[in-house]
C-alpha cells in the first residue's frame, strides 16, 4: 500500500528545454536590442559623439515626429512601388533567362561571357549613365532596382539549373517531356532553393541601389530623405531613413523565407 502511493506521489521531473527555432528566434529579437540598449548607455553617458551617433531614444522621437506628419509614410511608399517594379523588371527576365542557360548550353555559350563581363561593374557608377538614358525620373530609379536584381537571380538560377541530377532531365527527355515541361515541371522546381538564394540577394542590392538612385535627381523616397536630411545637418533624420530601410530588408527577408519555407519544404 505504501509503495503504490509513494508511485503516485513521486513524478518524474520534467527538464524545460527550448527548441532550436524558438531559441534561434529569442537570439535574432535580442541581439539588435542589446545593440540598441549599449548605443543608448554609451550615448548618454558621453562614450560616443551625439552629433554623429545621436540616442536611439531621440531618433525614435524623430521617427514617430515624420510618421505623424505623414512624411515618412510618403518616402517609404515611393522606395517600395520603385523597388517592386525594378524588381519585376529585373527578376522576371532574370529569372526566364537563367533558367534557359541552365537548360541550353549554347545560350549559356552566348550569354555567359556578357554577364561575366558586366557583373563586376560596381552597379553605383551605372547611374550618370542611367540618368543620361531616363532622365531624372522613376525611369532612372527602376533600371537601378533592375540591374541590382537581374544578376543575383540569373546566376544563380544558372548555377541551380546546371546542379540538378541529370537523371531528372534524362526522365524528362525518356517521356518525350516539351521544352515547356521540362521547363515548368524539372528546372524551375529543381533550382529553386538557388534562385530563392538569389532572390534574396537581389532584393538586399536593390535596396542598396535604390537608396543611392533617389539621393540624385528624386524629391521622394528614402534616399531621398536622408540625402535632404544630410544637407541641413538632421542626423535624427538620416538615422530614421537608414532604420526604416534596415526594416524594409529584414521585413523582405523574413517573408522570403516564408515563401521559401512553402515553395522549398525539403530544405528545412
Amino acid at each position: 500500500m505504501s509503495a503504490h502511493i509513494e508511485a503516485e506521489t513521486v513524478r518524474p521531473v520534467r527538464s524545460w528545454k527550448l527548441s532550436e527555432n524558438t531559441r534561434d528566434r529569442l537570439i535574432s529579437i535580442a541581439s539588435p536590442i542589446l545593440l540598441l540598449l549599449v548605443w543608448e548607455i554609451a550615448a548618454r553617458t558621453g562614450l560616443i559623439d551625439t552629433r554623429f551617433f545621436p540616442a536611439p531614444s531621440s531618433i525614435f522621437e524623430t521617427l514617430v515626429t515624420l510618421s505623424s506628419t505623414g512624411e515618412l509614410w510618403q518616402h517609404t511608399a515611393a522606395s517600395l512601388q520603385r523597388l517592386f517594379i525594378g524588381f519585376l523588371v529585373g527578376g522576371i527576365p532574370a529569372l526566364i533567362l537563367g533558367i534557359i542557360m541552365g537548360l541550353s548550353r549554347p545560350v549559356r555559350a552566348v550569354f555567359d561571357p556578357l554577364i561575366s563581363a558586366t557583373y563586376p561593374i560596381p552597379k553605383s557608377s551605372i547611374l550618370p549613365l542611367a540618368l543620361l538614358i531616363f532622365g531624372l525620373g522613376e525611369g532612372s530609379k527602376i533600371f537601378m532596382v533592375a540591374i541590382g536584381v537581374f544578376f543575383p537571380v540569373a546566376i544563380n538560377a544558372t548555377a541551380g539549373v546546371r546542379e540538378i541530377n541529370k537523371i531528372y532531365l534524362d526522365v524528362g527527355r525518356n517521356f518525350k517531356a516539351s521544352r515547356w515541361d521540362t521547363f515548368r515541371t524539372i528546372a524551375l522546381p529543381g533550382a529553386l532553393p538557388v534562385i530563392m538564394t538569389g532572390i534574396k540577394l537581389g532584393v538586399g542590392m536593390g535596396l542598396v541601389l535604390i537608396a543611392i538612385a533617389e539621393m540624385m535627381g528624386a524629391k521622394s523616397g528614402l534616399g531621398y530623405m536622408i540625402w535632404a536630411a544630410w544637407e541641413t545637418f538632421s542626423v535624427e533624420q538620416m538615422y530614421v531613413g537608414l532604420f526604416v530601410i534596415a526594416i524594409i530588408g529584414f521585413v523582405l527577408t523574413l517573408v522570403l523565407n516564408e515563401i521559401e519555407k512553402r515553395l522549398v519544404p525539403w530544405k528545412r
